[in-house]
């Protein structure tokens, strides 16, 4: 596998935090072991249940933070596609780009 595509970083399988391979080993699923420990506690809370192992169980302030963030970061793709119709400036369309990309960012976090 390329190295360079290796170390390219991903989300924690818990927390959505970057995760970054090492050179060698398989690929990590948690950016530290406390999610790790995490994950673990609560594929042994449902085991046994109808619940499937690979469940993401998330409570409703989490649930209402979650879509609270995808609503805006379908605002400020609202926002770029608007300013582009509008022919806005580089560095507006530069500044909405970057707040996409943070919004972007701040969505793909499950916790």
């Amino acid at each position: 596998m390329d190295s360079e595509r290796r170390r390219r970083p991903y989300a924690c399988a818990w927390c959505g935090r970057p995760v970054i391979d090492s050179e060698t080993g398989r690929r990590r699923k948690y950016c530290k072991r406390a999610c790790r420990q995490r994950a673990y506690e609560q594929r042994a809370a449902v085991g046994g249940s109808a619940v499937p192992t690979d469940a993401v169980i998330l409570s409703s302030t989490e649930a209402t933070d979650l879509v609270d963030r995808l609503f805006e970061l379908r605002c400020a793709a609202e926002d770029v596609a608007t300013a582009v119709a509008e022919r806005a400036s580089h560095a507006e369309l530069d500044d909405l780009c970057r707040r996409l990309v943070e919004q972007a960012g701040d969505a793909e976090r499950l916790r």
